[in-house]
């Protein structure tokens, strides 16, 4: 009865796309662990298949590609019990995601079947997984600040409502732990969250810890680990950014976190490889590093419903090297970039957040001429006292030479206090800016 019904609803979804000449249904040629090759199966890339095999079990699959009279297909269930011959049909819904209000407060995969055991989610609406092309002038400018709740954050490296900001760090510098302040601190409508690639229990801890019943309710949660198939990570990214784009459309504030962005990365990076792609710089092929700005860029300010989303990717760098491919990437299409450092982390400073390494492109446009200046004093204090550092350390500088030194050595302990923040602490964007002048006009 189940294999009657799954068939139905495809049929019904060709029918209401309208696809109105014969269905095109293949055979299963060949399949290496990874790759399927099938005969007789010609849709476009990115078209989704159902492979029907022996005792009918049916498993999902995507199009990405094609060897001659071939189509090649990458599975969406992981291992299944492929045979020889095995039938394979177009299913039309692949491409498109489930979203509106009824996804609130659930948790989804990366097909947008219900993780959290409260039955079916009921979401009638549609998008288009891989989104819609927009005009470039449908974007609004990005004037208005985003209080996100981290003193560093509002006071240092000012968010705008429809930013796109990437948090850089090496594993275990508290990348997590951020997002979860911002999550809690965060004047949003609606909050989504991608987790691409992490660890499992990973997944059950941030929903405990870092999402709270007020929360909770305005949030959704898409979620696929380390060990499931590459492109249904792939597919979990775009599935959160496309239900992020809807909620825009209908003109609310969305905050939209991917954790993380490099693992979104690497799964395509598995495919392309699989595809024969030549692999470039550290091995990743060029259809990877191309897919961070095709993601990055469905996310912003839209002017014609006043709805944005504002976007935080976490990019993890590999043994701490901020010149990572991925890092550069990210970093060179976003609007600006947070880097957390492992020395500060070290020191006990949480965030950990290198103000000298980041920045907020857009602060300039949305902070008051007198944050501005107080902001650069800081800045001009820290730099001054990292560049100069190991001769600090070492006791080589010698105090009077240089008065700016001087003052940098002397409130450098006020500069990490003003930077620390418990993780259950809330700082409002008003009393962090009201803060940072205080300090720096004493």
């Amino acid at each position: 009865m189940t294999m009657l019904l799954d068939r139905a609803r495809n049929l019904v979804d060709h029918v209401r796309v309208g696809e109105t000449g014969p269905r095109v249904v293949g055979r299963l040629a060949a399949y290496d662990g990874l790759m399927l090759e099938a005969t007789g199966f010609t849709r476009p890339i990115g078209a989704g298949a159902r492979i029907v095999s022996a005792g009918n079990q049916v498993s999902r699959a995507e199009v990405v590609g094609f060897r001659g009279d071939r189509t090649l297909l990458m599975a969406l269930d992981g291992a299944a019990a492929h045979a020889n011959g095995a039938r394979v049909e177009p299913d039309a819904s692949s491409a498109m995601a489930e979203v509106g209000p009824a996804l609130l407060g659930r948790v989804v995969d990366g097909l947008g079947n219900p993780l959290d055991g409260l039955g079916p989610v009921g979401a009638v609406d549609k998008w288009p997984l891989h989104g819609v092309q927009d005009n470039p002038l449908s974007r609004a400018r990005v004037t208005k600040p985003f209080d996100t709740g981290v003193r560093a954050v509002n006071a240092m490296l000012t968010a705008g409502v429809g930013q796109r900001i990437a948090i850089v760090a090496g594993s275990g510098v508290g990348k997590s732990v951020l997002m979860g302040q911002m999550i809690a601190g965060a004047d949003a409508d609606v909050i989504v969250v991608g987790l691409i690639g992490e660890r499992s229990r990973e997944v059950s801890d941030f929903l405990a810890t870092k999402l709270p019943p007020e929360v909770r309710r305005k949030a959704v949660v898409v979620a696929v680990p380390a060990d499931h198939a590459p492109l249904l990570r792939l597919r979990a990214a775009m599935r959160a950014t496309a239900i992020a784009e809807d909620f825009r459309a209908r003109g609310l504030k969305v905050l939209l976190l991917v954790d993380s962005l490099t693992r979104v990365a690497h799964a395509q990076r598995e495919i392309g490889l699989s595809l024969g792609e030549p692999p470039t710089v550290k091995g990743y092929p060029p259809s990877a590093l191309g897919l961070i700005p095709k993601l990055v860029e469905r996310a912003g300010a839209d002017a014609l419903t006043g709805g944005s989303i504002t976007a935080l990717y976490t990019v993890l760098a590999d043994g701490d090297d901020t010149s990572d491919p991925i890092v550069d990437a990210a970093r060179a299409i976003v609007d600006g970039h947070i880097i957390l450092s492992r020395g500060l982390a070290e020191q006990g400073v949480y965030p950990a957040i290198d103000i000298g390494k980041s920045l907020s492109r857009v602060m300039a446009d949305i902070v008051t001429p007198e944050h501005a200046q107080a902001a650069a004093g800081f800045r001009r204090l820290w730099s001054a006292f990292e560049e100069n550092r190991d001769l600090i350390l070492m006791g080589a500088y010698a105090p009077g030479n240089d008065p700016l030194i001087d003052e940098a050595i002397v409130r450098r302990p006020e500069l990490l206090d003003f930077l620390t923040q418990p993780q259950l602490e809330r700082a409002p964007y008003d009393a962090s800016v009201a803060g940072l002048i205080g300090l720096m006009a004493s």
